[in-house]
This record gives C-alpha cells, sequence and structure tokens, in this order.
C-alpha cells in the first residue's frame, strides 16, 4: 500500500512538472511503466498505436546511439489530436532487479520551440530593420552631403542647427549657360536634365580637385566657393583653377557630343556667409558681398569667357593670363575694373 501510495504521488509530481516516463525491458521493448504525461502524449502502450509508431521512430534514431553508448538525447515530433508537438527524449539504460531496463523520459517543449523561433523570427525582423535603417541613414547622409559640407553636415547631425558663420575671405564662382531657355524650348525636358547631369557631375569632379566647395544648382546656373567652410589662403586660385577647366570641359566636350555647350562665368572675392537656410526644406546656401559679385559679373563676361573684379588680379597673375577689360557700372556694386581671366600656356598644355 506505501510503494502504492508513493508511486501515486510521483506520477503526479511528475505530471506536475510536465515529465512523462516509461520504462522498458531492453530485450524485448515492452512496457513495465508508464506515468500519464507520457500517455497523454503518446497515447496507452496497450491500446494506441501511436506509441509504438513514437518509440519505431525513436528506435530509429536512436538505436546507434543506444548501441555504442547506453544513452540517447534528441527530439522527435508527434501529431496527436492534429497538434503537432516537440517532444524531447532522454533514453538511458539502468538494471531493475539484474535485468536490463530502457528509462524514457519525455518532456513537451513545443512551447519552447514555438518561442524560439518566434525570437528567431523577431531576431530576423530586427536584423532587417536595423539593416534598412542603416541604408536609409546612408541615403540621407549622402542626400545632406549634396546638400552641404561635410563640417557643415557634422554641425547639424550633432547639435540638429547650423551656426551661420561670416567667412571674410573667400573666392566664389558662377557659371550660367549661354541660350538656356532656347535650349530648353527645342528638346525634350529628358534631354535637358541628362545633358545637366553629365555636364554638373564633371563640374563636380573637377571642383573636387581643387578643394572647392559646390555650393548649388539653379536650373543652369551653378554656384561653387573656395575658403568656407574651411579657411583655403589660396582661394582665388582654386576658383579660377575651376573656371579653366569648366571652359577646357566644355571645349573637349562639344567636340564629340551632338549639342553644343556654352558658358559665361563670373568671379567674385570677398566676405560671405554660410548657412542652412529653412526648417523642413532646408538646403546650405551662401550670400554676401562676395557671392552678389560673382553673380553680377558672369552676366559681364562673354561666351566661353571668365570675368573677375580686378582685386583679384593680383592673387591670379602668376598663375593665369589677366587681361584688363575696362571700369564697368555693376548694379549694386557700383563701378568697377573688370579683367577676364585665362589659363596660361602650360595650363593648356597640361589640360
Amino acid at each position: 500500500m506505501a510503494s502504492l501510495a508513493l508511486t501515486t504521488i510521483n506520477e503526479q509530481l511528475l505530471k506536475s512538472i510536465g515529465v512523462g516516463i516509461a520504462i522498458l525491458r531492453f530485450k524485448d521493448a515492452k512496457f513495465v511503466f508508464h506515468n500519464a504525461a507520457f500517455t497523454e502524449w503518446f497515447g496507452d502502450p496497450t491500446t494506441s498505436d501511436t506509441v509504438k509508431e513514437a518509440m519505431e521512430t525513436l528506435r530509429d534514431q536512436a538505436l546507434d546511439s543506444f548501441r555504442e553508448t547506453g544513452r540517447f538525447q534528441g527530439e522527435i515530433q508527434i501529431k496527436p489530436r492534429r497538434r503537432t508537438l516537440v517532444i524531447s527524449l532522454n533514453l538511458y539504460l539502468t538494471e531493475m532487479e539484474s535485468e536490463k531496463m530502457i528509462v524514457a523520459e519525455c518532456q513537451n517543449i513545443t512551447r519552447m520551440r514555438e518561442l524560439e523561433q518566434m525570437i528567431d523570427s523577431y531576431s530576423n525582423m530586427v536584423e532587417r530593420n536595423t539593416r534598412q535603417l542603416e541604408r536609409e541613414k546612408e541615403r540621407v547622409e549622402k542626400l545632406l552631403l549634396n546638400l552641404m559640407p561635410r563640417t557643415v553636415y557634422e554641425e547639424y547631425k550633432t547639435f540638429g542647427v547650423v551656426t551661420p558663420q561670416l567667412y571674410r575671405e573667400v573666392s566664389v564662382l558662377m557659371l550660367d549657360f549661354v541660350g538656356f531657355t532656347d535650349f530648353t524650348e527645342k528638346n525634350d525636358p529628358t534631354v535637358t536634365l541628362g545633358e545637366l547631369n553629365d555636364i554638373f557631375t564633371a563640374f563636380d569632379r573637377i571642383s573636387e580637385q581643387f578643394g572647392v566647395e559646390r555650393i548649388k544648382t539653379i536650373g543652369d546656373a551653378y554656384l561653387a566657393v573656395s575658403g568656407m567652410p574651411e579657411a583655403a589662403p589660396d582661394h582665388a586660385t582654386a576658383v579660377a583653377n575651376c573656371a579653366v577647366r569648366f571652359l577646357r570641359y566644355l571645349e573637349r566636350r562639344n567636340q564629340s557630343h551632338r549639342f553644343q555647350w556654352e558658358a559665361r562665368i563670373g568671379l567674385g572675392s570677398g566676405a560671405a556667409v554660410g548657412s542652412v537656410v529653412g526648417v523642413q526644406k532646408y538646403v546650405y546656401d551662401v550670400f554676401g558681398p562676395a557671392v552678389n559679385m560673382a553673380a553680377r559679373l558672369q552676366v559681364f563676361a562673354h561666351p566661353m569667357k571668365i570675368v573677375a573684379p580686378i582685386d583679384m588680379k593680383f592673387d591670379l597673375i602668376d598663375g593665369f593670363q589677366v587681361d584688363e577689360i575696362g571700369s564697368y557700372d555693376i548694379k549694386g556694386l557700383g563701378s568697377l575694373e573688370l579683367i577676364n581671366v585665362e589659363g596660361n600656356l602650360s595650363l593648356a598644355r597640361g589640360g
């Protein structure tokens, strides 16, 4: 009676912790004991084929390992009542009354496996989202770097705002194409856009070579500056080099392309302010005396020529061919002596 009561208590304990137990004779695999949890999953060994099928599956999986070590740990799937369960199995040999017995410990780990799959699925989703966010971050960063210089972008990223800065010594380049309005009226917009994209991309590469920062394009106008946001002692030479090479590029391009492009370029030197303008649709912009001068002088340049104020002559005379072209009354700036700037012979040979 005491033994029966102890067995009943042990069965209730094993069921409460979700462990199924079965004991089989080693010699013929006949059941000598099984608890209620085992029966719930596998059925009654005396009446159910389910347990036979499960034990056959188990036997196939465990046979080699069991013969070698007398132990087996693994998992099988069963499908009682139309639901697939994952059962963890632990088999080992023992002796009872001088007879070898197989002890089978079974535990339902379906929920644990489902949670693991959910965690894996969630981890994969987080990983995908992280990669997507990284790609989006890179895309946004690339876009912002097209809108503003890197140092300005770093300030914006760190503080969320950009403090307007006055730069007292900068040089500015303003380029505008001859006959652009007429070109747009005669050609498809995709053609116009493709041509501008091709040319401005080349201009960007040239600007980068001389440390000149392209600030923006407005239609066919191209604005670039040297000396901001990083100071550059040779800012006048840098923009002049860009201007000469811009025209040299157009000359060479015209030799092999269907559409012919000519440009006027104005250079300006002096002070300028740089800052991010706008709150929702923001853009980095520059304005001030140097910018106004370049924009005004560009109008006075002949096609494929570069005009600059005479104040820049002494900065450029050693590296460029500089010719005075007289005094002109310029709106907002008064009377200014102007010069034409061209590349010298060594530059023409070196390209």
